[in-house]
């Protein structure tokens, strides 16, 4: 209002000059009536006047709008029809109401209207944009040899308020093939490692090296050429391969088929020749390809080995794996190892040690074996222990009234934790499964010490890292670098038992993936007094977790003659342990190669235990669900509801099989 009245004082129009020579043509009335009736007069013809010329204006002003919009509508008709981009109005059954010169010579120059315009182009959908959630968006369509990207447009008619849909049309097909050009031709970096070359090479006779060499060198070659790469070998048992994008796809479909092709090399040893390979794809740069590449090989070599890991920007694929890991027979390691882990102890003010969430015996186990190396070196240790289980409730127990041994829960470890601390993780090395991940960001100083195939999770700041997947627990790593640390004498009873219960807990009491230097650990622990009988008292259970083991047996049932799976609900504190002592037992079912147990737990958590007897990678499998582990053993923990998880895990089982990877 207030806008309006402005206005009008600083745009007066001539209205208001009439309305005062009213008022003094009344007041002159008023004095002279003859000058009144004269002024009135004088007034009614300006008045008229004025009306004649504003009405002439307007009606020029009306005709001037009126052809300039006759030549804009003109204008617009002409474009639309003469645009070079091809244009089409369809209605929402995709009837075609206009299109224009241009879609006509896309279409073969026929008549359209009221056709259907996916009896024209059968792969477009209207279905598909009627249901996107926009009114404006895009697509890509191929046609006769050319691919469109077809730009849309909802619009409602103000007449019928009917809904239409404009389809603009641009050929991008010379761009498309400019960019599948440059997909196809970009170079991928892949490094090539032969897993167990030493272990071949020492168990071959002199004469017959050079010709396992030779034919090792020439199949990786011979698969090289075939997809036009240029490999160059930088080591005895190392390759360095580049090759264009466009053969990543084929060998993907392939599985990469090398792999068979070296396992299938005949050698004089008691296991196939294996190879790795770490392939990066994606990088900005050939610093950051070769960068992808390398960690492809870390996590290849830290699963085990026998296998291809592609890195990409956002995403890890595998592929192979199926092999059990050859064991190392060479200590070397862990002496190396113990040394290293001796100078690091020495630098820290404090140690803390800790494994991961619902902790098992051979995590315990390999706590306690790291709290000797610590008071060994005259320092002091904490163990993390804020998740206490039914597993190693009796052996805590044991332990808990010795005042040799400092426990400690999260928030404790939270406080004490600095850079001066040594934080050493055993049994794990994905940090979101520790027990207190906030320590890791605290320190620099971290070891991990693990027997799990590595995933694309793990800490990478540890300054000390001894993961060998070939073991068969982390017990068994700890008690090969105790050797080198201490004198038998300095290790108490119950330390050496939890250290012999975690290898017998892990190897199914040495009868899965169980090796040499398993033994020799376990030698070596009945050497400083580990007691078979205390061992066995430590598994012992009561009967009712006896009663729930046999339900989960009893729900179990067979989804492919050779898989077995149960699942219970059990709501038990102790329910990891049932279920995987449950997953060992099934296998005990003649013709069952692999077991998969799911159940709850007391916090209605669904935890999933398999079991392999290396005919099929269970860890293959449990990675699809966001598990891992072994070969022969794997597991997970989820909030999902456990029929959830069952429906998740028979479907990608039964794909497994039908890759052809179970014979």
């Amino acid at each position: 209002m207030t806008n309006k009245v402005l206005k009008m004082i600083l745009m007066p129009n001539t209205r208001i000059y009439f309305w005062i020579l009213t008022i003094f043509v009344i007041i002159i009335m008023a004095y002279n009536p003859i000058l009144g009736i004269i002024s009135g007069m004088v007034l009614i013809t300006l008045i008229l006047y004025n009306w004649q010329i504003e009405h002439n204006r307007k009606k020029l002003w009306t005709e001037y709008i009126e052809n300039i919009t006759q030549e804009i509508d003109e204008t617009s008709r002409n474009a639309l029809i003469n645009l070079p981009m091809a244009l089409t109005i369809i209605e929402i059954d995709g009837s075609i109401i206009w299109y224009n010169s241009r879609f006509n010579e896309i279409t073969g120059g026929v008549e359209l209207l009221e056709k259907n315009i996916e009896d024209i182009i059968t792969n477009l959908k209207i279905k598909d944009i009627i249901s996107n959630d926009t009114e404006e968006g895009h697509t890509l369509i191929h046609f006769q040899d050319k691919i469109f990207k077809i730009t849309y447009n909802i619009v409602k008619n103000i007449v019928d308020t009917k809904y239409s849909i404009i389809l603009y049309w641009s050929d991008i097909t010379n761009y498309q093939n400019l960019k599948t050009l440059y997909n196809d031709e970009k170079p991928n970096i892949a490094y090539i490692n032969i897993d167990n070359y030493d272990e071949i090479i020492q168990e071959t006779p002199l004469e017959k090296r050079a010709l396992l060499i030779a034919e090792i060198d020439n199949t990786i070659r011979v698969w090289a050429k075939g997809i036009n790469a240029f490999i160059t070998k930088y080591d005895d048992d190392k390759y360095s391969m580049y090759f264009e994008n466009k053969y990543l796809e084929k060998q993907e479909a392939k599985k990469f088929s090398v792999l068979d092709d070296i396992r299938k090399i005949e050698t004089y040893s008691d296991f196939p020749c294996t190879i790795s390979l770490g392939i990066g794809v994606g990088g900005k740069n050939p610093l950051q390809q070769s960068e992808f590449a390398r960690a492809a090989m870390d996590l290849a070599l830290g699963r085990g080995g026998d296998q291809v890991v592609i890195k990409k920007i956002n995403k890890i694929e595998y592929y192979g794996g199926r092999s059990q890991v050859v064991e190392k027979r060479n200590k070397g390691k862990s002496r190396i190892m113990a040394h290293a882990m001796r100078q690091l102890i020495d630098q820290s003010t404090h140690v803390v040690i800790m494994g991961h969430k619902t902790p098992d015996m051979d995590c315990f186990g390999a706590s306690l074996g790291v709290y000797r190396m610590v008071l060994n070196r005259k320092k002091s240790a904490s163990i993390v222990l804020d998740d206490m289980t039914e597993g190693i409730d009796a052996l805590y127990k044991t332990i808990k009234n010795n005042n040799t041994y400092q426990f400690i829960d999260n928030d404790m470890a939270i406080q004490i934790v600095n850079k001066d601390t040594l934080v050493v993780v055993v049994d794990t090395y994905r940090p979101s499964f520790t027990q207190c991940p906030e320590i890791l960001t605290k320190t620099d100083k971290i070891v991990v010490i693990d027997h799990h195939r590595k995933m694309e999770e793990f800490i990478d700041n540890a300054v000390l890292s001894y993961m060998e997947p070939y073991a068969s627990s982390s017990c068994e790593l700890v008690t090969e670098m105790l050797q080198y640390f201490v004198d038998k004498k300095e290790i108490e009873k119950v330390e050496a038992d939890a250290l012999l219960a975690g290898i017998a807990i892990d190897t199914k009491v040495f009868s899965n993936k169980t090796g040499v230097r398993t033994f020799e650990a376990a030698s070596w622990l009945r050497r400083i007094g580990a007691d078979g009988n205390n061992i066995k008292q430590l598994f012992q259970t009561d009967m009712n977790s006896f009663i729930a083991k046999a339900e989960i047996m009893k729900n179990a049932k067979a989804i492919t003659p050779f898989i077995a799976l149960s699942t219970t609900d059990l709501k038990r504190s102790n329910a990891n342990i049932l279920v995987s002592q449950a997953a060992d037992e099934l296998l005990d079912i003649k013709g069952i190669t692999a077991t998969f147990v799911i159940s709850t737990n007391a916090k209605n958590d669904t935890l999933i235990s398999a079991r392999s007897t290396g005919d099929i990678n269970v860890q293959v499998i449990m990675e699809k669900i966001g598990g891992g582990g072994h070969l022969t053993m794997a597991g997970m923990q989820t909030k999902e509801s456990p029929q959830a998880v069952e429906e998740k895990l028979k479907h990608y089982i039964l794909e497994y099989v039908k890759e052809g990877v179970v014979k």
